[in-house]
């Protein structure tokens, strides 16, 4: 039979690791960047840049994510 108690929230540490996915996903943008140098066709400029494009609007969720467990957690 399943344990029936639920495992509190431990949100400690979630501020730390938005930030790490942060800083992976910057890195990843700036890779595809460089990328960029050596696409052979528009078709995959296209693709690399769309991907950035997502990668930004997830730095962004990511970092209104933080300010909420910051807030949550009483950092400032």
């Amino acid at each position: 039979m399943a344990n029936d108690k639920a495992k509190p929230d431990d949100r400690s540490d979630n501020v730390e690791k938005l930030q790490s996915m942060i800083v992976h996903t910057i890195e990843n943008m700036d890779e595809a960047e460089e990328a960029l140098e050596f696409a052979t066709n528009e078709d995959e400029r296209e693709q690399i840049e769309a991907k950035n494009d997502r990668r930004r609007k997830s730095i962004e969720a990511f970092r209104h994510e933080v300010k909420e467990e910051a807030d949550f957690n009483g950092l400032k």
